[in-house]
């Protein structure tokens, strides 16, 4: 019979004074996930306002800015990657960094009820007010982009269900916002990705990082999105 998931928690949060030290949980099947460990000192401040220059034309301030906790979903069958990530005055905080794992053994219909399961299990847990969810564009394996649109599906739909906002980033848009460059390789992601957060390491896999810098991305946007919000409501009051 199949392993249940492990349900690590994020425990306590951060001194308001210190940045996240992430620590791995590993297991074979289901999640992989990454818990905060307040043990760890204050990481570099102001780089993630470096990275971002480019995104939406302008660097966001983390002294203005609205606390936001976001959850960033890189989608996939096999291996779907998870990001929290909270925003605040002194900069974004990984609560849970990891991925959602189901066996290539199992039929798609068992893969998709159990990703669905954890996703639900996952959001439920975290509570995140934003989910991000990366942007699915036209593939040359057609098997994997299905696959890939399926698990999207579901990202998109139990957060919906959670009440939660949902927005969609594409690949070029995350890595221009976390690195400076549009057409940055994934190691430099999972580099920028541990500098941004204080992390210990890079975080691993590939499709974990991915999932933080969708958060980290939407953080970067946030600012423009609350004014134009703010300017459109206006407006209606008119």
């Amino acid at each position: 019979r199949r392993r249940t998931p492990s349900r690590a928690t994020t425990g306590g949060a951060p001194p308001s004074d210190g940045w996240g030290k992430v620590v791995l949980i590993a297991h074979s099947i289901g999640r992989t996930q990454t818990k905060v460990d307040p043990s760890i000192g204050r990481a570099a401040q102001g780089q993630f306002a470096e990275a971002s220059n480019g995104c939406a034309g302008a660097r966001p301030s983390w002294t203005t800015i609205v606390q936001v906790f976001v959850l960033g979903i890189d989608p996939g069958l096999s291996r779907c990657g998870y990001g929290a990530v909270r925003a605040t005055a002194k900069g974004p905080r990984a609560q849970a960094i990891g991925v959602i794992r189901t066996s290539p053994s199992d039929e798609l219909p068992q893969r998709l009820a159990e990703l669905q399961r954890e996703l639900r299990a996952l959001i439920d847990e975290l509570r995140p007010d934003v989910v991000a969810v990366e942007r699915i564009f036209f593939q040359n394996n057609v098997r994997t982009a299905m696959s890939v649109g399926q698990a999207s599906g579901l990202a998109m739909a139990e957060a919906v269900a959670a009440g939660c906002e949902v927005t969609q980033y594409s690949p070029n848009e995350v890595k221009l916002a976390v690195t400076g460059d549009g057409a940055a390789d994934k190691k430099q992601v999972q580099t920028m990705v541990q500098r941004l957060l204080g992390l210990a390491t890079p975080p691993k896999p590939a499709d974990a990082a991915d999932a933080a810098a969708l958060a980290l991305c939407h953080l970067a946007h946030a600012p423009a999105r609350a004014r134009l919000a703010a300017a459109t409501a206006g407006r209606s009051l008119r």
